[in-house]
């Protein structure tokens, strides 16, 4: 009986990662991550995560900052955000968040508030997606293994 219940988990976690994988939201580099966390590194991928998450967001108040200033025009300076966040998004395999990062810099390149401003919003509807479907995987995951420890004891 437990055992179903490690498997559906088991299945909805990869059902998940396959949706983040099939939407483009994920690339490769998030499985290489992944390849990095053993036995000694338990919460590895979270971990880092977790740190890219505390340092976006202090990107994105940055940029939002800098475009609410109505004397803005220090484009370079957005520039140095977002290619942190580019850099940062392509270590943890933020497919989306980084693409619309580097459309995002296209158009502060080109001087672009417009651009900018609307580039801005798109960024922080795809962080906010893959937020909460990353947390939503890694919740499943610690359930998982709880219930796997669990099940493992009555085998």
């Amino acid at each position: 009986m437990l055992g179903l219940g490690v498997e559906r988990l088991r299945g909805d976690m990869n059902r998940l990662l396959a949706l983040l994988f099939h939407q483009g939201v994920l690339d490769e580099q998030f499985l290489q991550l992944q390849q990095l966390q053993d036995e000694s590194s338990p919460n590895f991928v979270s971990e880092v995560v977790n740190i890219y998450f505390q340092e976006s967001e202090k990107l994105l108040r940055n940029l939002r900052s800098l475009l609410m200033d109505r004397e803005f025009s220090d484009y370079k300076k957005m520039g140095v955000h977002l290619n942190q966040f580019i850099g940062s998004s392509s270590s943890i395999g933020a497919k989306r968040v980084r693409n619309v990062c580097v459309a995002f810099r296209v158009a502060s390149e080109q001087n672009n508030r417009l651009g900018c401003l609307r580039a801005l919003e798109l960024l922080e509807h795809e962080y906010c997606y893959l937020k909460n479907k990353l947390h939503e995987l890694f919740q499943g995951r610690d359930q998982w293994e709880v219930a796997n420890e669990c099940f493992g004891k009555f085998e």
